[in-house]
């Protein structure tokens, strides 16, 4: 019961003490779960962000779903995700309840224009250690740019792109003989 108190507390001061989403999360998740807990090893967690990413729902409720059942099995998945997700529904609860009241209000709008580029800086980090930790070099920078060019220039679904990465490694693999 202990761990599971503790991941739900490391992933509650996560949630709450991070900008900007998923991403925005990752240097945290990483200095709490890799540096400071010792619960993952450095190419584990990087290499579960690979899978963590590619799942359908909130990124940072599947890091710490990962996190958690890997460190203390469903009970361990369901404290830690509660603990990723309370901050959001408390701060939603709260803007719902009382932003509508101040959304026009010049002071407010500054306030939310001068957080923006400190989300794309926070969104930038874990993206730079992504490519570092993928050993993306020069010869391989064509396929992450390649991919968000797709995304954004001709509006193609990230899944497509996942499919189709899937399945040229697939191919791939076979052609070589690594799968049986």
């Amino acid at each position: 019961m202990k761990i599971c108190w503790q991941l739900f507390v490391t992933f509650l001061n996560i949630g709450a003490f991070t900008l900007g989403g998923g991403y925005a999360m990752l240097d945290m998740i990483e200095r709490a779960v890799v540096k400071r807990r010792r619960w993952i090893e450095h190419g584990e967690f990087w290499e579960s962000i690979a899978v963590v990413q590619s799942l359908p729902g909130v990124f940072a409720v599947n890091c710490a779903l990962y996190v958690g059942y890997r460190i203390g099995g469903t009970k361990g998945a369901i404290a830690a995700s509660l603990g990723a997700m309370l901050p959001s529904i408390v701060i939603m609860l709260f803007i719902a309840i009382f932003f509508t009241d101040y959304k026009d209000n010049p002071t407010v709008e500054k306030i939310f224009r001068g957080i923006r580029p400190c989300v794309v800086a926070l969104i930038l980090s874990p993206a730079l250690k992504m490519c570092i930790s993928a050993k993306v070099n020069w010869k391989t920078a064509i396929f992450p740019i390649g991919t968000a060019l797709l995304i954004w220039w001709f509006k193609i679904s990230p899944a497509y792109i996942i499919l189709f990465a899937i399945i040229v490694c697939l191919i791939h693999a076979i052609l070589i003989g690594n799968v049986e």
